[in-house]
């Protein structure tokens, strides 16, 4: 396993130059537009009043802070703040990083709604409207946890060449949660490879549908 210093060194070591074509180029910046179009409506007319209302129910149900921000592994590697609705107990001793697993005592009522409809993952959009991320790519990890596969798993570096995502085809296609195998890692990195490939608009637009089925129903892997 990696150190999480020797990761930090890793990760701008991968920000290696890559030729794109004019095709590339403009599907990257259609794509960017309608990031920046999309995030800043639901800034104005989602997040203005989700917040508050949010904000207010998190803080009645458990003492601390109402947004959760966590460095987590982005574009080439490059670490960034990504910020989340807080779905946990509130520990500021706590900084050991662990995944949530199926029935976590840290997480709240509230929170297991939030995690179960995905909206804990609202804030994201201001990630979204300042770049660090896209609307649909894939989902970026702790960087512990990043650190733990960085070197051991060939392609796993390989799934941040395109911007990490809100939501993403591996989430989609039910690989997310818990990772305690390796298999279901390596699940996920085949669907992350895949959509860096052949993504697209109307990929894109399929994946943001499938997400907004899942909130509606509750995703049964959302712990």
């Amino acid at each position: 396993m990696l150190s999480l210093d020797s990761h930090y060194k890793a990760l701008y070591v991968y920000a290696e130059p890559r030729t794109r074509n004019n095709d590339t180029i403009i599907r990257l910046q259609g794509k960017r537009v309608f990031d920046i179009c999309f995030s800043l409506l639901v800034t104005v007319f989602v997040l203005s009043w989700m917040i508050p209302i949010l904000g207010i129910l998190i803080k009645l149900c458990s003492p601390g802070p109402i947004l959760f921000i966590q460095k987590r592994t982005g574009y080439r590697g490059i670490p960034f703040s990504c910020i989340k609705f807080r779905t946990m107990t509130y520990s500021p001793k706590e900084d050991t990083f662990k995944q949530t697993t199926k029935n976590d005592c840290r997480v709240t009522p509230l929170g297991r709604f939030l995690r179960r409809t995905n909206l804990d993952e609202m804030p994201q959009f201001l990630n979204v409207l300042v770049g660090d991320m896209s609307v649909v790519g894939p989902r970026p990890h702790a960087l512990p946890h990043s650190a733990q596969f960085w070197n051991t798993m060939p392609s796993y570096r390989k799934r941040y060449r395109v911007k990490p995502g809100i939501t993403g085809l591996a989430q989609v296609r039910g690989c997310r949660g818990e990772t305690d195998k390796l298999i279901k890692m390596h699940h996920r990195v085949k669907y992350d490879r895949f959509y860096n490939r052949k993504q697209s608009q109307m990929l894109d637009i399929w994946i943001c549908w499938l997400t907004v089925s899942a909130m509606l129903r509750g995703n049964v892997h959302a712990w």
